[in-house]
């Protein structure tokens, strides 16, 4: 494909950029397309550019202000083939044929340097002032771009300023996982518009890359014999510099140019290049540390999808891969579903994006308080999420995060502070919380991986959220969670009552189960004498004491649902213990 060159009055004021075929583009001011900035006689959107077949069409706009010249006459539209140009205020515009392409042909060097990045780091600017006026545009360039294309286009273009004694560069990559790749030019540029092909050495590409530093190729040319004087041989150099950082391996900056005779004799041309290598080397430095921000900003941006920000601060500067490795841990596991959504969906089978918004901003709030307590949301099924703590760093409060995360979540639903026209209205949750050992990090398989937490403890969480509709407790706790709660959390901040001792549908063992509560200031309907009396119930149903057990039950409110588990269960067998009672009750279904 071929190149469009815009060049204004000042050296720096120009770009170079690949027209791709029936693609169209427009032409201007504006930021958002191929951005003419420094010439005020182009409008923000003042031409359509298409390339079809083998010529370049130009439409002016409607709404740009000034003409187009075309060989010396104003034109609305025109068809322009490589080695033409038009004009718009003060630029003109090129259109050329000429293309990069990497050699491994070029004769060896007559001479070959190499300098480390912190030699050029010593050495001083002959030029400070021109040079540190450039240096400071780079970071502006690189932030700015709105994509890598944007970002080369913008390098190419300070760096030919930049370079003085520079003909053309370009920056390449070589893919540093893959063998024998070819070497690929991300964007080039010359100083000189020509249909000539340009050639960047292959083999100081690679030199470069491999040992990481700069290195230095010089050529001699001989000079065309001319009737006026006798020739004298001239010199091509160029350098290449490798761009540092993992964000740009396999990245290089390639530079060349070309000595006049009397420097070429002078027996140490790569002297003379001291200073572009040092601006080179700069950029390079520059391009690399912005571009590592950014990929550090991208991944912090995706962990915290599922890390709080003092999770996130704590990983800072460390390879996620090695973060996110799947490890065994100690962690405390949250399964909180949401009530109510298929009566919802049948009601709105008509306005199915309401009702997904509705289920979003449920989802959200559940998230937020999982990651408000620095808890890591692992997955989501349906209209149900899942949280855990633990992982990846330790935190040995882990079971009170995550209680406090369910308390939130159960005030977040709270039916007395949600009006009817409020998104929650209706609907309600149940939240199952295990502790224990389980593996995680990323998780999956070669096709899809997500970060979550696999083990027993996970389906032991999964299956008390499930039995909060049969116990119509509206958070339950494991045995684990609940010893490691009863005397670390103050009933100030929360409440545990023992509900009962059960036996899942499809588990082999059976089961402590705890209910976490708010505290009584927060949950007045249930006082803590109320708990007391559950209590002594469950105790003397376990005993199999059955009548002793309903007296107790009959102190406790009729306003709490969870008695009627216990008080359903005793009538169900006639209020007499069967023969082979001992204490476990068991569960017909999920």
């Amino acid at each position: 494909m071929p190149d469009l060159i815009a060049q204004g009055i000042a050296a720096e004021h120009r770009w170079r950029r690949t027209l791709l075929k029936d693609q169209k583009c427009t032409l201007g001011r504006d930021p958002d397309v191929w951005c003419v900035s420094w010439d005020p006689w182009i409008s923000k959107q003042h031409a359509e550019l298409c390339w079809r077949g083998d010529r370049l069409e130009v439409r002016r706009l409607p709404q740009s202000r000034n003409p187009i010249f075309f060989r010396g006459q104003q034109k609305e539209h025109l068809n322009l083939r490589t080695g033409e140009h038009f004009v718009i205020g003060e630029t003109t515009f090129s259109l050329t044929s000429g293309r990069a392409k990497v050699s491994g042909q070029l004769p060896q060097p007559l001479t070959e340097q190499t300098f480390t990045a912190e030699q050029l780091q010593a050495l001083r600017f002959r030029d400070a002032d021109q040079r540190i006026e450039f240096l400071s545009r780079i970071p502006g360039i690189i932030t700015g771009a709105s994509s890598e294309a944007e970002m080369f286009v913008r390098l190419a273009s300070i760096l030919l300023s930049g370079i003085p004694q520079c003909d053309a560069l370009a920056l390449v990559f070589v893919d540093p996982d893959a063998t024998q790749q070819p070497v690929r030019v991300l964007h080039w540029d010359r100083r000189l518009i020509s249909e000539d092909d340009f050639q960047p050495s292959e083999s100081l590409i690679r030199q470069a890359l491999r040992t990481g530093e700069s290195v230095v190729h010089c050529w001699e040319v001989p000079a065309e014999p001319t009737a006026a004087e006798t020739p004298a041989a001239t010199a091509a150099w160029a350098f290449c510099t490798p761009v540092p950082g993992q964000a740009n391996r396999g990245w290089a900056i390639y530079v060349t140019g070309h000595f006049g005779p009397r420097r070429w004799t002078a027996g140490d041309p790569a002297s003379d290049l001291q200073d572009d290598l040092k601006f080179t080397e700069v950029v390079a430095l520059t391009l690399g540390n912005t571009r590592q921000a950014r990929l550090l900003e991208r991944r912090q941006a995706s962990l915290a999808q599922f890390f709080s920000p003092v999770v996130l601060e704590a990983l800072a500067g460390r390879d996620p891969d090695q973060v996110l490795a799947p490890c065994q841990t100690e962690v405390s596991v949250l399964f909180c579903d949401l009530r109510g959504f298929a009566r919802h969906s049948e009601h709105s089978s008509d306005d199915l994006l309401g009702l997904l918004q509705r289920v979003s901003g449920a989802l959200g709030v559940m998230t937020r308080c999982i990651l408000e307590q620095g808890g890591v949301v692992g997955d989501f099924h349906g209209d149900a999420a899942m949280g855990f703590w633990g992982w990846p760093l330790a935190q040995p409060d882990a079971v009170q995060r995550a209680c406090r995360a369910a308390l939130a979540i159960r005030a977040e639903f709270s039916g007395e502070t949600r009006g009817l026209a409020d998104p929650l209205a209706d609907f309600r949750i149940g939240i199952g919380l295990a502790s224990g050992p389980a593996v995680a990090g990323k998780i999956g398989t070669s096709d899809q991986v997500k970060v979550t937490v696999f083990g027993p403890v996970v389906n032991r969480a999964a299956r008390l959220e499930s039995m909060t509709k049969q116990l119509h407790a509206p958070i339950l706790l494991d045995k684990a969670t609940a010893a490691a709660l009863r005397d670390t959390m103050p009933a100030e901040e929360a409440r545990l009552r023992r509900v009962a001792v059960v036996q899942p549908y499809g588990i082999d063992l059976p089961l402590e189960v705890h209910e976490l509560l708010p505290p009584a200031a927060q949950y007045p309907q249930l006082p803590d004498e109320a708990i007391r009396w559950y209590e002594q119930a469950l105790d003397s149903l376990l005993d199999g004491r059955w009548q002793e057990a309903l007296q107790a039950l009959h102190r406790v409110p009729a306003e709490d649902q969870v008695k009627d588990f216990l008080t359903v269960f005793i009538a169900r067998h006639d209020r007499v213990p069967p023969p082979d009672w001992d204490g476990v009750i068991s569960l017909s279904s999920k």
